[in-house]
């Protein structure tokens, strides 16, 4: 019944900012619902039984800054999640208290721009762990849907994404410019999409470890991302090149392999009260590269032998390490181009009309980076893990980590509509209709074309 609610609160002192149902556990006589609030605080209540509500970092000994976002851990009846503006990420076991003193924390691994801390308690005690991620405000994560990694976007303007339980990071990505504001998965967990201040929905690939594509279409930050699951390949049961089994037996004929022609569509929202639909096609995905050069490129780059004209740095491989037994379980399906794939770097090209000291620039220029994707090696000198990793965006643009504009396919919005008087800040795909909401207040939903 869209005419009253079934619970309202009106908090006095500190403004709710973030919230999350566990759809693991909800049921007809339960429903657990956690609200993060500007003060630090986070609040567990249940809608249906009324007197089960707990409050954590109530005194704000954890961290005294807003929550940015919280989610309850996939399929997990207890533990869960808090960012804050702090850029430090908490979990909580929702049975276990918080402490009458402030927590004190033992290191239990670093890396590259994150580091991760137990509490030191004899008795169990929240926060479980605590994870400090980047420089600024951690905005937002989300789990893939496997539950196994988990992507962060923080005002530095960094992605990171982490295998969760061995707590090593997995990728990374940088935006344009500005921080970034909003992170989400494929349905497949294949692709990784995020929106920020560079106004860009940037679409990056979790098994290549690249940026595969660009979205310019909002005037403004843009403040939600989702991927729209009922439409395109998500839709049929097993996208051709996700079947498993058949490679063995028989060559795999790239024609029969083809998904269909939407191979998945995602939508933003953003500070421009813009609604924008976007679609990946396999073209985007998987580039066909002209067939000379790619024969002279591609198989020296496999066996990581140096490319002529390409930065040493570079031709190794475009991904960062892999942690041990993640990497060799998901690739790209046997027809797509090698991590490296040509023409992905536009520097290529003008190379071969350069002089020999504009290249030699070039090859500065990237190989300046050679500090930057090694996980497991020790910081440079500045102490970059103990600095919490800052990147230089002059090093780092022209890069891996973030391509110029025209080194990556810039896609076009296939919808761009105007819903909203105020900024649009939630977006959420529905099997029969897209749900919406802005900073006025408003929720909205609307109907699928059909239904």
């Amino acid at each position: 019944d869209l005419h009253k609610p079934i619970d309202k609160r009106i908090y006095k002192g500190t403004q709710p900012t973030c919230h999350d149902f566990n759809q693991f556990t909800a049921a007809a006589d339960t429903i657990a619902l956690l609200v993060g609030f500007s003060a630090g605080q986070v609040q567990c209540l249940d809608l249906v039984k009324k007197d089960a509500s707990k409050l954590f970092n109530e005194e704000r000994l954890i961290d005294k800054t807003k929550v940015t976002f919280v989610k309850w851990l996939p399929e997990t009846e207890r533990l869960f999640l808090a960012s804050h503006a702090s850029g430090h990420l908490y979990l909580y076991d929702a049975e276990q208290p918080c402490g009458a003193a402030a927590p004190q924390y033992n290191l239990l691994t670093q890396g590259e721009g994150f580091s991760v801390f137990a509490c030191k308690s004899k008795t169990p005690r929240n926060p479980l762990l605590k994870w400090a991620v980047g420089e600024g405000a951690l905005n937002e994560f989300a789990f893939s849907p496997d539950g196994r990694s988990l992507a962060c976007v923080s005002q530095d303007g960094c992605l990171r994404v982490f295998h969760f339980d061995s707590m090593l990071l997995q990728g990374m990505m940088k935006s344009y410019f500005g921080g970034l504001l909003c992170v989400c998965w494929s349905p497949d967990g294949r692709y990784v999409v995020t929106g920020g201040e560079d106004d860009l929905v940037t679409v990056w690939s979790f098994a290549e470890g690249r940026v595969v594509a660009r979205g310019h279409g909002h005037k403004s930050w843009v403040n939600a991302v989702a991927f729209d699951p009922f439409t395109g390949a998500a839709q049929s049961p097993q996208p051709p090149e996700l079947s498993g089994g058949e490679e063995e037996d028989e060559p795999p004929d790239p024609l029969a392999r083809r998904s269909p022609a939407v191979t998945y569509r995602f939508g933003s929202a953003g500070q421009d009260t813009q609604f924008c639909l976007w679609d990946l096609t396999e073209d985007i995905l998987y580039p066909r590269p002209p067939l000379s050069r790619a024969r002279t490129l591609t198989g020296s780059a496999d066996a990581g032998v140096p490319v002529p004209g390409l930065p040493r740095s570079l031709s190794r491989s475009n991904s960062l390490p892999q942690p041990a037994g993640t990497g060799s379980a998901r690739g790209p399906p046997p027809d797509v181009p090698p991590a490296l794939s040509v023409g992905r770097f536009a520097t290529l090209t003008l190379q071969e009309r350069k002089g020999p000291s504009s290249a030699e620039k070039e090859h500065k220029r990237y190989h300046s980076l050679g500090n930057i994707s090694r996980s497991g090696e020790k910081p440079a000198a500045g102490g970059g893990a103990a600095s919490r990793g800052r990147l230089d965006t002059a090093k780092v643009l022209g890069t891996a980590l973030c391509p110029r504009i025209h080194e990556v396919p810039l896609l076009e919005p296939l919808v761009c509509k105007k819903i909203a008087h105020e900024r649009l800040t939630v977006l959420l795909f529905l099997e029969d209709c897209i749900v919406t909401a802005c900073q006025e207040g408003l929720i909205c939903t609307w109907a699928r074309p059909g239904k």
